[in-house]
C-alpha cells in the first residue's frame, strides 16, 4: 500500500479515525497555521530534539532518535525516517503554558507621580504538535495546580484555554522513561484534540490518526487521508503494547506515598546529598514542577521599573528563607523535599502524584542522579533496615 496516496477521507472522519502519510503531516501543519495557531512541536536544533514554532512540517525530526542514560543525552540518525520515534527531549510543554520568566508589570516616574501597567499581552494560541502521553498527563497536573484550585493562575488559564493538543503515542520509550511504573503511558489518556500513532514499515510511512475533541474532527476532516486500515491499526496498537515492555526504568512496586512518608530519616537521603550538587536542572526540566519567585528590577535614574516572575527551585538555598536564615539549609533536606513531594506529599496538595515517568530528571541530572533508583534504594532501606549501596556517578 502506499501510505502518501491522497485519498480524501468521508466527512465526517470515520470513529476509527484515518491513516496519512508525510504529505497529511505538511497539511496538518498548513491547516493549523491557517487556522490562526502558533505550531509548536519537535525539531533538530543544537544536538538536541527541543521544542520550537514549526513552519512547515519539513522541520520535524524526521529520520532522528535519541540514546538516554542517567546524565546523557544523544542523537542518533535512524534509518526508518520516523518523526517521532524518539524520547522526551530537554523541554517540556510547561515552557509555553507556564514560561520561564514572565513581566508581571512595569511603573515609570511621571511629573512626581508612579504610573502602574499590568502586562497582559495576549497570549498566542498554540497548537502543540507532538505531545507525549507522559506529558499529556503533566499538562493535566499543572491544571490542577494552577487553575483548579482558590488561587488560580490567569495567566496559565488564558495560555492553556486557547491550547489545541495533538498528542503522539510511544512507541520507542527511552532507557530513562518510567511511564508505565505511574500509570502515564505509552498509550494516549484522555485530554487530547488530536491523537496519532506513527507506523513505519515494510508497508510503509504513515500515521494513524483520531479525534478527541469537536475541533479535533474538524481539523481530521480538512487532511488527505483515508479511512483507517485494521492492518494498520493493529501494527500501531502492538508497536504501542511493546514500548510498554521495554521501559528503561521502574519504579519499585510499592505505595509511593507512603514510601516516603516511612522513609524520612533513611541513610539513604545523606547518600544522595553527597552527589547532589543542588543545582535544581531536575526541577527545571521537570514537566509538572511549578514554584516561581518575584524580581524588581530598575533603570539607573529610578524612574522605570519593573515586577517579573522567575522559575524558581526548592533546590535554591532561598528558597526557604525566611527571617533569621533558610529552613532547608543542606543538600540532604532539599533532595528530601523534592523527592517527598514529587511522589508523596502532592497527594495530599492535589490528588495525584507529580511525577509522569518522562525521565527527564535522571537524564538532564549532571551527576545521573536517578529518581527510580533513590526510591528503589528507599524501598529496600524499609525491607532490610540497610541503605543500599550508591551508584558510581557516570
Amino acid at each position: 500500500m502506499d501510505a502518501d496516496a491522497e485519498v480524501e477521507v468521508s466527512r465526517p472522519p470515520a470513529p476509527d479515525g484515518i491513516v496519512m502519510g508525510r504529505d497529511g503531516m505538511a497539511a496538518l501543519v498548513d491547516v493549523l497555521i491557517r487556522r490562526g495557531y502558533t505550531v509548536i512541536g519537535p525539531t533538530v536544533r543544537d544536538g538536541a530534539i527541543v521544542l520550537a514554532e514549526l513552519s512547515s512540517a519539513d522541520e520535524l525530526p524526521y529520520g532522528w532518535g535519541v540514546e538516554l542514560e542517567a546524565g546523557r543525552y544523544r542523537l542518533r540518525e535512524r534509518p526508518d525516517g520516523a518523526a517521532f520515534a524518539n524520547a522526551a527531549g530537554p523541554q517540556s510543554w510547561k515552557s509555553f503554558l507556564h514560561p520561564a520568566r514572565v513581566r508581571e508589570w512595569s511603573a515609570d516616574r511621571a511629573e512626581g507621580a508612579l504610573v502602574f501597567s499590568a502586562d497582559r499581552a495576549e497570549p498566542p494560541r498554540y497548537a502543540f504538535l507532538g505531545v507525549r502521553p507522559c506529558d499529556l498527563r503533566a499538562i493535566a497536573v499543572q491544571d490542577r495546580v494552577l487553575t483548579g484550585g482558590a488561587h488560580h493562575d490567569p495567566r496559565y488559564e488564558r495560555r492553556r484555554s486557547g491550547a489545541l493538543l495533538i498528542v503522539v503515542e510511544c512507541t520507542e520509550p527511552g532507557a530513562t522513561c518510567f511511564c508505565v511504573s505511574m500509570g502515564t503511558g505509552p498509550a494516549a489518556g484522555p485530554g487530547y484534540d488530536l491523537v496519532m500513532t506513527e507506523v513505519a514499515d515494510e508497508d510503509g510511512h504513515r500515521f494513524w490518526v483520531r479525534s478527541g475533541s469537536r475541533e479535533g474532527a474538524e481539523i481530521l476532516a480538512e487532511l488527505p487521508a483515508r479511512p483507517a486500515d485494521p492492518e494498520t491499526r493493529e501494527t500501531a496498537h502492538a508497536n504501542v503494547d511493546t514500548a510498554a515492555e521495554r521501559m528503561g526504568r521502574t519504579m519499585p512496586e510499592a505505595d509511593l506515598r507512603e514510601l516516603m512518608a516511612g522513609t524520612l530519616d533513611a541513610p539513604r537521603w545523606d547518600d544522595v546529598a553527597g552527589r547532589c550538587l543542588t543545582c535544581g536542572n531536575c526541577t527545571m526540566v521537570c514537566p509538572t514542577c511549578f514554584c516561581t519567585t518575584t524580581e524588581d528590577v530598575t533603570d539607573l535614574t529610578g524612574d522605570h521599573a519593573e515586577r517579573w516572575r522567575l522559575w524558581d527551585s526548592c533546590f535554591d538555598l532561598d528558597f526557604s528563607r525566611l527571617h533569621g536564615g533558610p529552613v532547608r539549609s543542606s543538600a540532604r533536606s532539599r533532595y528530601r523535599q523534592w523527592m517527598t513531594h514529587k511522589l508523596g506529599t502532592w497527594y495530599d496538595q492535589f490528588g495525584s502524584s507529580g511525577c509522569v515517568g518522562c525521565g527527564r530528571c535522571i537524564v538532564w541530572c549532571p551527576v545521573g542522579i536517578d529518581i527510580t533508583e533513590e526510591a528503589a534504594a528507599l524501598h529496600d532501606w524499609t525491607r532490610s533496615g540497610k541503605p543500599a549501596s550508591a551508584p558510581e556517578s557516570p
